[in-house]
């Protein structure tokens, strides 16, 4: 029986094909539950790798899932495909141009991330039928992870419920495994319904529901002082009511993501935000209505799985570039500035070097700067499965996140190089898992431990729906 370092050498005679699958991704760029046609190229590689394939699983159309092999454990390997709008670029340009007016674009590297976590789940496929080893490798492809919540609504459903490991990466400026922190996150509208009236001639008739949505926004700016500094409140006005200053407008919406430490925390803040919607309400003699759009959980950790993937990502290396990927990373590091740079660097726990454009090294394992954090639907899964998730360098360092200098880079060679590294540690890492139970026993109690007293309460409550977009006839 082979080394389990013998996944290396099909990761590597899979990666062209791979790579052509991020492009082909990268060249349909689609938003959250729209990515019809990402989701059938996932589906189609899948089954030109001999996967046994479900479409529209967890009753989301865009939803995928291929699984492999027979008995044993079952091991998922989670990758994403969707898009930002806003985000069009031409590709490979240091320069910003939009490649369509007002388009979409991959601004967080889920062409990268999908194609990637496939190409692993692939190479693992391939391995166990070569060395007889029992075990079942899946691949779930999910739609909508910005802002979309489709893993919490597929941990609702069950699709989880059989896997004993999860794995999964993301692109990022570095290589390593980093702390095992996120948000905790709900996304909700509030509507508010007044009554309309003359501005001008009858103004004491009206009860504006614009005025509602100010004051419920000074209400919590107000509240900000008296938080957790750990959370996070961001809102946008979504419906004015109208563009006639002359008319009291009778409705209007306003939309709030809040984000907390953990789930706990996130739902008593979500408490205390529809208290404050609620007295702007009775400020304004107007009713409100809220409703939940999406939600995360926050990233449960697994210092067993941590462990085994970081011993892998020193087994395969750093990842490995050439003058040309780092010429080219210089080129677009120009358009960025200091402090985007020093940012990128704080937030893996680095100190910044001079003129190092791309990362060939490995971050030291739980390094990061855990006040700079995001949110996301792995989250969820993470409280039901244990999970564990690395970072692959795919891109210059210093390029923000959802920038239009991401999106230039996704079709690079050494995004495709940082892919096959990342490919590579998941692989062995999950065929580790395979071969040895006691690991995910292991990881199974971890998870236990720490969820020991906190029941998992998704975000979602059971009565919301995906947010599924009408689908326009062609």
């Amino acid at each position: 029986m082979k080394n389990t370092e013998a996944v290396w050498d099909i990761v590597e005679a899979k990666s062209e094909a791979f790579a052509a699958l991020s492009d082909r991704i990268w060249d349909m760029p689609e938003t959250n539950y729209e990515e019809y046609r990402s989701a059938e190229e996932h589906a189609r590689q899948l089954e030109a790798e001999g996967f046994r394939v479900e479409r529209g699983i967890a009753g989301l159309p865009t939803a995928v899932m291929g699984e492999a092999g027979e008995d044993g454990p079952v091991i998922a390997i989670l990758g994403e495909f969707d898009a930002l709008p806003g985000l069009s670029q031409v590709a490979g340009l240091a320069e910003k141009r939009e490649a369509s007016v007002n388009g979409n674009g991959h601004g967080c590297g889920h062409n990268m991330l999908g194609a990637g976590s496939m190409l692993a789940a692939s190479a693992v496929k391939d391995f166990l039928a070569e060395n007889g080893l029992k075990g079942r490798i899946r691949y779930y492809g999910c739609p909508a992870e910005e802002g979309g919540s489709s893993k919490g609504f597929m941990v609702r459903a069950g699709v989880f419920d059989d896997v004993d490991i999860a794995i999964c990466w993301h692109p990022a400026a570095f290589a390593g495994v980093n702390n095992p922190v996120s948000l905790a996150c709900n996304e909700l509208n509030f509507h508010f319904s007044g009554r309309a009236s003359h501005a001008s001639a009858t103004p004491h008739l009206g009860r504006s529901a614009l005025d509602a949505v100010e004051l419920m926004n000074v209400g919590v700016n107000y509240m900000r002082e008296h938080m957790p500094s750990s959370a996070r409140i961001h809102y946008a006005v979504t419906d004015t009511g109208g563009s006639a200053p002359n008319v009291v407008q009778a409705k209007a919406t306003v939309r709030y993501l809040v984000r907390a430490r953990n789930l706990p925390e996130l739902l008593s803040l979500v408490a205390r935000v529809k208290k404050v919607a609620e007295g702007a309400a009775l400020m304004t003699e107007t009713t409100v209505r809220s409703e939940v759009i999406s939600g995360d959980a926050n990233l449960v950790g697994n210092v067993p799985l941590e462990d085994l993937m970081f011993a892998n990502l020193q087994r395969v290396g750093p990842p490995v570039f050439d003058e040309t990927d780092r010429e080219t990373a210089r080129k677009f590091q120009a358009t960025m500035s200091p402090e985007d740079i020093a940012s990128s660097y704080a937030r893996f726990g680095l100190k910044p070097k001079k003129d190092q454009p791309l990362c060939e090294e490995i971050f030291p394992l739980y390094a990061g700067d855990s006040s700079i954090v995001g949110s996301t639907d792995v989250g969820s899964v993470s409280w039901v499965v244990p999970t564990v998730q690395m970072r692959g360098a795919t891109y210059a360092i210093g390029t923000p996140g959802h920038s239009w200098q991401l999106v230039a880079q996704g079709k690079l060679p050494a995004a495709h190089k940082g892919t096959e590294h990342a490919a590579k540690v998941m692989a062995s890492t999950a065929i580790d898992l395979i071969r040895n139970p006691d690991l995910i026993e292991a990881a199974k109690a971890d998870l236990k431990g720490r969820l020991d007293g906190t029941p998992f309460v998704n975000p979602i409550p059971d009565d919301v729906q995906p947010p599924l977009p009408e689908r326009q006839a062609s």
